[in-house]
């Protein structure tokens, strides 16, 4: 059976204005992730790594000390300047990844976080091989660093209620996923590994790091909602406050306090080499 083609086209009000609800929203990801790394990859400080869709560099500034340089490639503007004020001592540059190489070189490791799904997946893989020095590697992050699962034992606080949350979502903006100036379409796509075996690259092998039960304020779970890309600010309008409102009151029938908990799934490294 052959998967339907993706008919979803980029455009760059995917995540406006998401930039710093993402950094109040997403839980970082544990330091023990870069040890993991680190260990997996048989890093030693040489060589230069390119985090690609680095949104405001949560994983760029993570993993930069484990190399002599870093670089994090973003499409997304408010992205990458917020990324540039919080970590200086990083190259960041605002471009898509369909145009990579563009001149940035070569690098021991490409990482992307969060971030292959949107992209032109085998064009990008494509690329990607011709930026990797010798015995170099290409890595995804899997995480769902905006809420976690339903847990399967007790939690010190409630559970951010995300089934309401979702409902919520979808009476302001449609039943169908918003994504930029238009939907998230219906039909799937080829599974990244495919795409990637399709593309000369051989593995993967697989790493698990716990995220472990993580507490949230009521702030950081509404910045978690703006965050999304089906849900970022600007889509709401003129409706804002009124979602706003109506958010924080759902919240707060939830957990009077304003206290809440998650269980996260663990993030997962996948390594491919050429």
């Amino acid at each position: 059976m052959t998967t339907p083609a993706w008919t979803w086209t980029w455009d760059e009000t995917l995540y406006a204005g998401s930039a710093p609800h993402y950094v109040a929203g997403r839980v970082p990801y544990p330091p023990a992730l870069a040890g993991a790394v680190r260990d997996e990859l048989g890093l030693d400080g040489a060589g230069r790594l390119l985090d690609v869709g680095c949104g405001p560099g949560s994983l760029t500034t993570l993993l930069a000390p484990l190399f002599a340089g870093a670089v994090g490639v973003d499409a997304d503007a408010g992205m990458i300047e917020l990324a540039r004020s919080r970590a200086p001592g990083i190259e960041w540059r605002r471009l898509r990844a369909e145009e990579l190489p563009a001149d940035l070189g070569t690098f021991r490791v490409l990482t992307f976080a969060q971030s292959f799904h949107w992209m032109d997946q085998h064009a990008v893989a494509r690329a990607g091989r011709g930026m990797l020095e010798p015995g170099g590697a290409w890595v995804h992050i899997g995480a769902n660093t905006h809420q976690g699962p339903p847990p399967a034992g007790p939690l010190p606080f409630p559970r951010p209620p995300w089934d309401e949350i979702d409902a919520l979502v979808r009476a302001y903006l449609g039943p169908k996923r918003r994504a930029g100036r238009g939907t998230l379409p219906d039909e799937g796509r080829s599974g990244e590994e495919d795409v990637m075996r399709a593309e000369g690259w051989a593995g993967p092998r697989r790493r698990f790091v716990p995220m472990g039960v993580v507490e949230r304020t009521a702030d950081e779970v509404v910045s978690a909602v703006y965050s999304l890309s089906g849900s970022t600010p600007h889509l709401l309008g003129t409706r804002r406050a009124d979602f706003d409102a109506d958010l924080r009151r759902l919240l707060l029938g939830a957990a009077p306090d304003g206290r809440f908990a998650e269980q996260l799934r663990d993030a997962e490294i996948v390594v491919w080499r050429p």
